[in-house]
């Protein structure tokens, strides 16, 4: 078990801590201002639930100070790329993500698509998205810069033959195999893919027009078709990098989508105005960290091992933003400029990035549910985690939502065998409450559901109605107090139904009849199961509650002006559909649905 080291023996400055298993295996590294100051945290009664599960489970501390918290995070990174800590977030390998790389080592350089560990001399371009495009970007600049794309033994066995391969035939290769081309040429080949490749687009095109021309002029005519077929291949080639800013600005753009389980990153790389690179990854989020903390983090692993361009634009700014902006100027050698778009093209670009992130995430989560035999683990595992008797197939999740007790409404959204059913999803718009009080809420939602419930079980089957179908399992959002009032309802009214309390921090489960929540295994399916039904029913309350809200304050607004009652309210609503374009439109426009005089009235009640 780990004691707290002496307060007086742990070091008050900048520097790195590490936590170590009894096998002596590094559990978590982090970083720190004062050493002595963070790993105290560690040590307080209120952890949180993944922070705690890490303390248990170590045997030791221990701590390297630093000069600076620059030097600090440096050697925070080194220490995680070594040991690979368990706690610790970390990018998952490039393996997955393709790039263009130039052998630029070889006598003969060639150009290909790899994937894993950078190799040295080997210059990179990318990620790319897919491979196949790529591929196909590769073949079209093959065109205008034949170099060789073969393996190293098919070069050696066609230099061996004296004869080329296909290639070279169809003009995708200049056979340096067999001496067709000088090593003065064929460099300039290479370099001038590689100045495409990093975004220096326009330099070519441009040459390749001027020795177009000039053939041309010189009545080399086959010439002149040729380099117009080169042409027309890099612009190709070019069709397929997005233009996203007219200025030829080269940044890095960072934009995410979290939850408390995982994190989806969205890396756009930006070379003189042009998406020449693209990574995608999910990040499992094995350390309570905020979004600030958060996004420190991603950029320490994504710039560990990689030198930064002078801009980097990212979603949020990390905690302590001057530190990291040190860091990556060293990282470079030069200033980076490290700040959050608030307007123009890189403002849409974030935007657009970030609904990138949202929907990979969407479709992240909604990939286990397309398989039956998954969602049959994922049930089976939550049967197991809670103790049911037999696998929840019906699962009724409950949420209130308010702002301090105005327009209180609840949501019960329903899954069977893993799968939400809309078709059952109801929303309550609570009667009885009339301060912030979300307890009482629950307690009326949840009686007047199971009240509906027992006035119909006994009806015919033609004759019942919405609410005619028991869950196997109900589930609260919230504590001991709302479970409480959940489990309260269902004995005053003679129901055994399962029923248990998710708490805000995912991982903690309420169960009746214990006093300490259950903590559901980072890795079951259970986990991520319950996850998605508390997520689904806060989206339904709060969509609800929004829509009560609009609806009053446009009530509120013309129940005001004068000549605006009930059936010029609901004319009004039916001609512009919101308060929003009701005060984007002009009296005229108005005037089409009211009175001149009530038009006038109600445009300056909207501006007032």
């Amino acid at each position: 078990m780990l004691r707290r080291p002496p307060s007086g023996s742990v070091p008050d400055a900048p520097g790195v801590y590490l936590f170590r298993d009894p096998a002596g295996a590094v559990l978590y590294v982090g970083k720190a201002k004062s050493v002595r100051k963070r790993l105290a945290n560690y040590f307080a009664r209120d952890l949180e639930v993944r922070t705690r599960a890490m303390v248990e489970h170590a045997d030791s501390v221990e701590w390297i100070v630093t000069d600076n918290e620059v030097a600090a995070l440096m050697l925070e990174y080194s220490l995680i790329k070594v040991h690979r800590p368990r706690f610790n977030i970390r990018l998952r390998d490039d393996k997955s993500f393709p790039y263009l790389a130039l052998t630029r080592h070889q006598e003969w350089p060639r150009v290909s698509v790899m994937r894993g560990r950078r190799r040295k001399g080997v210059q990179y371009f990318g990620p790319y998205a897919h491979a196949y495009a790529i591929r196909q970007t590769r073949d079209l600049l093959l065109r205008t810069f034949p170099i060789r794309s073969c393996t190293d033994s098919k070069f050696r066995t066609h230099e061996a033959l004296g004869r080329p391969c296909l290639l070279f035939h169809i003009e995708r290769c200049a056979g340096p195999c067999v001496g067709e081309v000088d090593a003065e040429t064929y460099q300039r080949h290479v370099d001038g893919l590689a100045a495409f490749l990093a975004g220096d687009s326009e330099d070519i095109t441009g040459r390749l027009e001027e020795e177009m021309q000039a053939a041309a002029v010189a009545q080399e005519y086959e010439r002149a078709a040729r380099i117009r077929d080169q042409l027309a291949a890099v612009k190709r080639a070019l069709a397929r990098q997005e233009l996203v800013t007219q200025r030829r600005d080269t940044f890095d753009l960072i934009a995410f989508e979290e939850d408390d389980l995982e994190v989806v990153l969205v890396v756009l790389n930006i070379t003189r105005g042009r998406v020449t690179g693209r990574k995608t990854t999910v990040l499992d989020r094995v350390e309570d960290v905020t979004t600030p903390q958060l996004v420190g983090v991603m950029i320490g692993q994504l710039y560990g091992d990689e030198r930064p361009p002078r801009e980097v634009l990212v979603q949020e700014l990390p905690e302590d933003p001057d530190v990291w902006t040190e860091w990556l100027a060293l990282r470079r050698g030069t200033k980076v400029s490290l700040r959050v778009p608030l307007r123009g093209a890189k403002r849409r670009l974030m935007e657009t990035a970030r609904a990138n992130a949202m929907e990979e995430f969407s479709r992240h989560r909604l990939k286990r549910a397309s398989d039956h035999n998954a969602r049959a683990r994922d049930l089976r595992s939550l049967q197991l985690q809670l103790g049911l008797a037999r696998a929840p197939l019906r699962i009724e999740c409950y949420d209130i939502s308010t702002i301090q007790g105005t327009d209180t409404v609840g949501s019960m959204v329903v899954f069977e065998d893993g799968l939400p059913k809309k078709s059952d999803y109801r929303r309550f718009r609570v009667k009885t409450v009339e301060a912030q009080d979300d307890f009482a809420a629950m307690e009326e939602v949840l009686r007047r559901r199971f009240t509906a419930y027992l006035a119909e079980r006994d009806l015919p089957v033609e004759e019942r109605g919405r609410f005619a179908y028991p869950p196997s399992l109900v589930v609260v959002d919230g504590g001991a107090g709302q479970l409480g009032r959940a489990v309260a309802v269902l004995d005053e009214l003679g129901l055994d139904i399962a029923a248990v309390g998710l708490a805000k921090r995912l991982e903690a489960v309420y169960r009746p009849g214990h006093s300490e929540p259950l903590v559901i295994p980072r890795g079951e399916p259970a986990l991520y199961l319950i996850q998605r039904v508390r997520d689904e029913a806060h989206r339904f309350a709060v969509a609800y509650h929004r829509t009560l809200r609009g609806k009053r304050m446009v009530d509120s607004l013309l129940d005001a002006v004068p000549g605006v009652g009930p059936t010029r309210k609901k004319a009004l609503l039916r001609r512009f559909g919101s308060l929003k374009r009701m005060r984007s439109a002009e009296i005229d426009q108005l005037a089409e649905v009211v009175p001149d005089a009530v038009a006038i009235e109600l445009y300056e009640a909207l501006h007032r």
